[in-house]
């Protein structure tokens, strides 16, 4: 599938980001623990260059654990410090540990020099991965509007989460190019993409062969599947008639199979699933593991 979207508020988004970077002093990442390459904006890594930076793996309860353990271990082979992240309060709590880790030469730099230094950080990521719950979480109390659709934040929001931590909440940022149709793909699958720019039909058959290839078994349970085999629309009448998704006359009613697909796959109700797996480890390392 070719999918695109880069709506005008993402270009000023992003022009208001790179301009507001030399008032932070470090950024945090977000990204889906499903999809940890491709829920992480290639673009950032040039507008952060090297500013300190911290990476959640958000959704984590939604990610099957080994796949997110070994992302971990991808990522601080990288030299980034990394965390899974759920919105929990003792997972809210070590990341608010993870920030002042990052932060903390600046901290006590400024506990030398008698000042109560305040952190400042920039929360950033792509659409609706989490960014303004996150924010939420670290305050205690909703002061980031929040959404189950791409593009609910239009605007840079400085939040005072105590008075050590301030974060700006930012608006969801693509590519102006979604050249790696896969990836584009699998974030339409997260809600990421706004539904009206693509097939959802073609959506939908292309998330259900991806659910049957790594979660066949619950994937066929979930939606009463009995022939995993079936391909293109002949895949989404067996949803149909599995589910009992029928218009008058019997006619197939495709669009409510494609979005029940959508809504209970991005609700985790098909159970733990990472579409998203990280390179092999060097032989050596595997072995190691495997002996730990």
């Amino acid at each position: 599938m070719d999918i695109q979207w880069y709506p005008g508020h993402m270009a000023r988004a992003s022009r208001l980001l790179a301009q507001q970077l030399g008032k932070v002093h470090l950024a945090v990442e977000l990204c889906d623990a499903r999809l940890p390459l491709s829920s992480r904006n290639p673009d950032l890594d040039r507008m952060l260059d090297n500013r300190r930076r911290v990476l959640l793996l958000c959704k984590a309860d939604l990610a099957q654990p080994e796949a997110t353990a070994r992302w971990l271990r991808y990522f601080a082979a990288q030299g980034l410090e990394a965390m899974a992240y759920d919105t929990t309060p003792a997972k809210t709590k070590q990341a608010k540990a993870l920030i002042d880790q990052a932060a903390r030469d600046i901290i006590e730099r400024g506990l030398r020099r008698g000042m109560q230094k305040t952190i400042r950080a920039m929360v950033v990521g792509v659409p609706n991965v989490g960014k303004s719950t996150f924010i939420n979480r670290l305050y205690g109390g909703a002061i980031a509007q929040v959404g189950d659709r791409p593009g609910v934040t239009r605007a840079n929001q400085w939040v005072k989460v105590n008075p050590y931590l301030e974060v700006m909440d930012t608006p969801g940022l693509l590519w102006p190019k979604l050249s790696d149709r896969l990836a584009a793909t699998r974030l339409a699958y997260i809600g990421t993409i706004r539904d009206a720019v693509y097939d959802q039909q073609a959506l939908c058959i292309h998330l259900l062969e991806d659910l049957l290839a790594v979660r066949g078994e619950a994937t066929c349970a979930r939606f009463k599947i009995k022939n995993p085999e079936a391909k293109n629309a002949a895949l989404l009448e067996e949803v149909c008639r599995g589910r009992g998704f029928l218009l008058k006359g019997g006619e197939y009613d495709y669009d409510r199979a494609c979005a029940v697909v959508l809504d209970e796959f991005r609700a985790g109700k098909i159970g733990r699933l990472t579409l998203e797996w990280p390179p092999e480890p060097p032989a050596k390392e595997a072995a190691r593991d495997e002996k730990a």
